[in-house]
């Protein structure tokens, strides 16, 4: 299934600052960055909750706030991009 996760760090301190890039360096394993604090991952239901507690884990809960939107299986038909920035798709080969 493919997720969206989006985030919102408190950066005032040096301790937000640190919980903001555990929280990017989490979400990169899962998935791509396709906007500063929004990240598309293709899942299933294990890596979901893998994804999910490590975030809950690293953020502050009375600072900071995290979304999950669940897409689906079926997700191509439901996210249009239009802009400047090459969107990339999660499931696709990377060659380096």
């Amino acid at each position: 299934m493919k997720i969206v996760v989006t985030y919102d760090v408190s950066t005032i301190d040096a301790k937000g600052r640190k919980r903001l890039r555990n929280v990017a360096k989490i979400c990169q394993n899962f998935g791509i960055r396709v906007q500063n604090s929004v990240f598309e991952c293709v899942v299933d239901s294990t890596q979901y909750l893998q994804l999910k507690y490590q975030l809950v884990d690293a953020i502050d809960k009375e600072e900071d706030s995290l979304r999950f939107y669940r897409l689906g299986d079926n997700y191509r038909s439901k996210v249009e991009h239009i802009g400047v920035k090459t969107a990339l798709e999660v499931e696709d080969n990377l060659i380096f």
